[in-house]
């Protein structure tokens, strides 16, 4: 127990040294490669970092104290089922699950291959380094095998970055693409920013670079979480990807706030809230063997009687899908909670509230 006090304690030393480089990078200039993303800090920025550092001290410490080798391989399903099916995957965190144990299931093959892949990539995270160009290119090679042509080759043609059949950004032209990747892995060897924020900055500017022709969020993502294990190992089982899915439109919004800003702050503040949210979903306590964190939350929020929207609003969704999917659908299949108007389901004075079994299950939480 004192150990992991002393490494709680420690975390939170970190944390206080990277607010001090967010200062000292907003104050001057670094002397590094003339590759600069276009970034300014903000005060939203530093209460994130240090609220992060909080949550992450908390979970080092429950780490050591209870099953952590269950939560990793849940908190691991969770995260390559959300980064999947933000690219419009359609398997479940169940059928995932199944695959990783060997079963068979019936489901698009291409679905089923990206699954495949992205858990071999996942499972490959300690084998690759952040800032080599050559573990880039094998990791996009593993996570496109069976689904692109040239998967490990960066793109020939024209590609955009696409929200739904939208386009929110035109990718610089390819023959620009392997120059922009190298001076961004070497900013990123080089900032002396945190790695909390540097990670939120890769991940922009390797999407707005969109080096290959499929495969780039996924690729993003992976890395991020790649940038962040390498400073702390507990972020290679913290499913940032789940939460970014759950608030899909705001993570293509931040990216189109700041192309439109030419300063990807506004992407860097969502980044960090989403890890702040992951964070808090690994401490919250699994109710039953049977509740997902995101029951529990919905649990955590309902008060009285409150309509779909205002249950959103209150766990700060956007998705109205992956809401309905993963945390309402749940809730009234466990008969968790349960309709005012059963008989209207459709109602838009449609409302929900606790059940009796979802009161004590929330006041066990």
């Amino acid at each position: 127990m004192q150990g992991a006090i002393r490494a709680g304690k420690g975390l939170l030393y970190r944390l206080r040294g990277m607010i001090h480089f967010c200062i000292i990078y907003h104050r001057a200039k670094l002397r590094m490669s003339s590759y600069q993303p276009p970034l300014t800090i903000s005060s939203r920025m530093l209460h994130l970092v240090t609220d992060v550092g909080d949550r992450l001290a908390r979970l080092k410490m429950q780490a050591e104290q209870e099953h952590a080798l269950r939560l990793r391989r849940i908190n691991r399903i969770r995260t390559i089922q959300g980064s999947l099916a933000i690219e419009g995957n359609t398997l479940s965190e169940e059928q995932i699950t199944a695959i990783i144990e060997g079963k068979r299931i019936i489901a698009p093959p291409r679905d089923i291959q990206e699954a495949l892949n992205a858990i071999r990539c996942y499972g490959n995270l300690n084998n690759w380094r952040p800032m080599q160009e050559e573990d880039l290119l094998a990791a996009h090679r593993l996570l496109m095998a069976g689904l692109l042509p040239d998967a490990g080759h960066y793109r020939h043609g024209g590609v955009g970055v696409m929200n739904g059949k939208t386009v929110i950004h035109m990718a610089p032209p390819a023959e620009r693409v392997c120059q922009l990747i190298r001076q961004l892995l070497l900013w990123l060897k080089e900032t002396d920013l945190p790695p909390l924020i540097a990670s939120c900055v890769f991940h922009y500017e390797f999407e707005f670079i969109h080096p290959f022709a499929d495969g780039n969020g996924r690729m993003g993502r992976l890395w991020q979480t790649l940038i962040l294990s390498r400073w702390e190992p507990l972020f290679a089982n913290v499913p940032v990807e789940s939460l970014v899915h759950d608030n899909q439109s705001g993570y293509y919004q931040a990216l189109n706030t700041s192309n439109q800003q030419s300063d990807c702050a506004p992407f860097v503040e969502f980044m960090l809230g989403m890890i702040l949210r992951a964070l808090e979903h690994s401490l919250t306590p699994q109710v039953t063997p049977q509740v997902t964190p995101q029951v529990a939350e919905l649990l955590a929020i309902l008060k009285g009687e409150m309509s779909r929207e205002e249950i959103q609003h209150a766990l700060q969704l956007q998705d109205r899908k992956s809401f309905s999917e993963r945390y309402l659908r749940p809730a009234l299949n466990a008969r968790l909670i349960e309709m005012t108007l059963p008989e209207k389901p459709n109602s838009r004075l449609q409302k929900y509230r606790l059940t009796a079994q979802g009161v004590s299950l929330h006041r066990r939480q």
